[in-house]
């Protein structure tokens, strides 16, 4: 899945809510199961999410919602396969190239 989010330092909950099509409720819920998802807090507790945080959130995105891991499934599957999370980077760029050249093939 490719997000398309401003290059920023910080983002939102809500913005990142947006871009991944869920609720808050349920990123909340994913921070406190997966311990990959650790977004900063600023000091009324508003969640920070950074470029990398939202990396780790696309990476439990893709084996729960895509996938069909349970959540079990997904944690230990991070646990044990650190290595082959990076297949997921090059499955999302493949699908992103994939989208532009059906969109250039549409435009001829």
């Amino acid at each position: 899945m490719k997000i398309d989010l401003p290059e920023k330092r910080y983002y939102s909950i809500g913005e990142v809510a947006s871009k991944f099509q869920v609720k808050t409720s349920l990123i909340r819920f994913w921070e406190q199961e997966f311990k990959i998802l650790n977004p900063k807090k600023n000091s009324r507790g508003n969640r920070k999410f950074t470029s990398k945080d939202i990396e780790n959130f696309n990476k439990i995105y893709f084996l729960l919602k895509e996938k069909g891991y349970t959540i079990q499934g997904a944690k230990d599957y991070i646990k044990n396969n650190k290595k082959s999370l990076g297949r997921l980077e090059i499955i999302t760029k493949l699908n992103f190239i994939k989208t532009k050249l059906i969109e250039f093939r549409d435009q001829l």
